[in-house]
């Protein structure tokens, strides 16, 4: 927390000299204020709230040699002069210039060594964008890209090698293409896939090993193929099948004295 009396300092920790600043007339003007709104400032927010009170001068600091002050300078620079930051060797600095610019320049920033940035460029990317980053080394990059690439895309990503990936895959895949996640090796995912399924396509997953899978396959199965749940090594499982078993024939008991 700042105070009153603290001392104003730029990024390298040297004391602020007003007098020595090109800006130092703008304090009579009300402009630039020390601990207030200065551009040379450690502090971003102090240095964005120079850019909002002298909007025309961002332009000339987006080769500052300090990071905070290039980022802050390009949310208020014109726009046609942030094209060149997006190899900007500080990942602030390049996404801060991305962040306003056409989502076209995303995909320059689609291979960006920082995860962060590949991050939120995921969630400005089209479909083409998205499809290209599928292979991406960051699984929650990967993760990203499965929520919001087109369904009829997932195809490509039912195989990838991290099991949060896949579980989205399968919330959000085709529901023709479930059966094929079925015998994933995850039991997670196998068990988002019996969720998804219709109850007279459970039957495929009657003899999961796990019993998560076998539980949520005896709550919804017909009664009818309840036959070797009803004998499941899991407590629970064979619980439940015994009692929708139970119930289903005092139904028909009911039914057939009515």
């Amino acid at each position: 927390m700042t105070t009153d009396t603290e001392e104003a300092r730029d990024w390298t920790g040297k004391e602020i000299d007003c007098a020595e600043c090109s800006y130092f007339s703008l304090q009579n003007e009300g402009k630039c204020q020390p601990r207030q709104a200065c551009v040379r400032d450690r502090y971003a927010r102090r240095i964005d709230r120079f850019f909002d009170w002298n909007p025309g001068t961002a332009n000339d600091h987006l080769g500052d040699p300090y990071f905070e002050t290039r980022a802050v300078a390009a949310k208020h620079a014109d726009v046609f002069r942030l094209p060149p930051l997006l190899t900007d060797p500080d990942e602030t600095v390049r996404w801060a210039a991305a962040a306003r610019l056409p989502d076209s320049y995303m995909l320059r920033l689609k291979d960006d060594p920082h995860r962060e940035v590949r991050i939120r460029v995921a969630t400005r990317m089209d479909d083409a964008g998205l499809i290209s980053m599928m292979n991406d080394p960051d699984y929650y990059v990967r993760t990203i890209v499965a929520r919001r690439v087109s369904p009829s895309a997932l195809t490509m990503m039912i195989h990838d090698k991290e099991v949060d990936v896949r579980r989205t895959v399968v919330r959000r895949i085709d529901s023709s293409w479930l059966m094929r996640m079925a015998q994933d090796r995850d039991p997670s995912v196998r068990l988002e896939v019996a969720q998804r399924l219709s109850d007279s396509q459970l039957a495929a997953l009657e003899n999961d090993p796990d019993w998560r899978v076998r539980y949520e396959v005896a709550s919804r199965i017909d009664v009818s193929h309840l036959g070797n749940l009803c004998q499941d090594e899991d407590q629970l499982v064979r619980e439940l099948a015994l009692q929708r078993s139970a119930e289903s024939r005092e139904a028909v008991v009911s039914d057939e004295a009515s």
